[in-house]
């Protein structure tokens, strides 16, 4: 195999790394929606650090083996394998305008990425980096802050975390870029913040990536993430590090027309998941207003009303207040006892008790049997 092949390989095993993280990822967000950040007990959430880990370390061989210009857009495929995967490992399917979104995004960026030039390898100084990690920390507090503050909104807070989350991962590499430009000269003290750099933003960038996956489902906050990243690193390849776009004003200009359709692809999936969303409630309101049918609450069972003491002082009250006579013998109705003698006139009438089905025995009076003679 080819050092080419091996790189395009390569390359299409960490974006499927990738995507398989971040399907793990939306879904320990959906499965504990109260730990935002770090769900550390979570065995789930560690599967998705290796993944990541993983397609990270792909990423870099693959760029051992292939040029630059291949490996990074070959990267933005990652969005456009986390759909099938999660539609065919947990059943989340996307729509026709989540799938217009990820492909337009994907193009978008894969072109953008194809035209920025390599350039000589360069460090940064001491006052660049200490520049681009205040503008880094600043910009992602900013996005934090007003992601908070859209609570209310899942969708829009989920972007805005996607994107801090985007700038700190593409910085990361930024400042990787450099301590690796630094250790061809040899390894020195000097390096130890642009690592501890490093660590802080890759940190930062895997606990914001994790909470914007809550209540945004998966596709609008990858893209997001897979767009923001390379972006911000090519920015500051670009202002800082000397590179260019390929073909003058030409590849420039195709540059900017590749990032207006990765922006468009991002706004579709953006406006597909906030209609989703908004469409769940509509039906629940549906629901509440009566245009479908809705079942009649269980009623709970009598035993169990009395044994939480709900009907326990009525029942009290109709014990003191209901006297069930005992049943009549035949020997006690008259007519078919010893005697055949009625009752006096005058006399309070026996009653008679009937038994009803389901009821209790109730009494019957007993109309009086003295014939009376009608004179005419």
């Amino acid at each position: 195999m080819s050092a080419l092949a091996l790189s395009v390989l390569l390359s299409l095993v960490s974006a499927v790394a990738y995507a398989g993280g971040a399907i793990v990822q939306e879904q320990v967000a959906v499965s504990h929606p109260d730990e935002h950040y770090a769900p550390l007990r979570r065995p789930s959430w560690w599967a998705a650090v290796a993944l990541n880990g993983l397609g990270g370390l792909l990423h870099v061989v693959a760029l051992a083996y292939g040029p630059l210009s291949l490996v990074q857009p070959l990267g933005a495929l990652t969005i456009v394998f986390a759909l099938p995967m999660a539609a065919l490992f947990v059943g989340r399917r996307a729509g026709a305008t989540a799938w217009r979104g990820a492909i337009m995004a994907t193009v978008g960026l894969a072109g953008l990425l194809s035209l920025v030039g390599a350039s000589d390898a360069q460090s940064l100084s001491t006052a660049q980096r200490v520049f681009a990690g205040l503008v880094t920390a600043a910009a992602v507090v900013t996005l934090m802050i007003a992601g908070r503050a859209a609570h209310r909104h899942p969708v829009v807070r989920s972007v805005l975390l996607a994107t801090a989350a985007g700038i700190a991962f593409g910085m990361s590499s930024v400042f990787t870029k450099t301590v690796a430009v630094d250790w061809t000269g040899g390894v020195s003290a000097a390096d130890l913040p642009a690592l501890a750099a490093i660590g802080v933003l890759a940190t930062a960038g895997l606990m914001l990536s994790q909470a914007s996956y809550r209540g945004a489902g998966l596709a609008a906050p990858l893209a997001t993430l897979t767009v923001v990243n390379p972006v911000v690193a090519a920015a500051v390849g670009i202002t800082m590090f000397g590179e260019t776009f390929r073909y003058g004003t030409t590849g420039t200009a195709l540059a900017l027309s590749c990032g207006v359709v990765a922006a468009g692809g991002l706004i579709l999936l953006t406006t597909e998941r906030i209609q989703r969303t908004h469409a769940e409630p509509s039906a629940a309101a549906a629901l509440d207003d009566g245009d479908a049918f809705v079942p009649a609450p269980v009623e709970e069972p009598a035993d169990a009303l009395v044994r939480e003491g709900v009907l326990v002082e009525q029942v009290a009250a109709l014990r003191e207040e209901l006297l069930v006579p005992a049943p009549g013998t035949p020997e006690a109705a008259p007519g078919h006892g010893p005697s055949d003698e009625f009752p006096a006139p005058g006399d309070e009438p026996p009653a008679y008790y009937g038994p009803f089905y389901g009821a209790a025995y109730i009494p019957m009076p007993v109309l009086d049997r003295h014939r009376a003679r009608v004179k005419s």
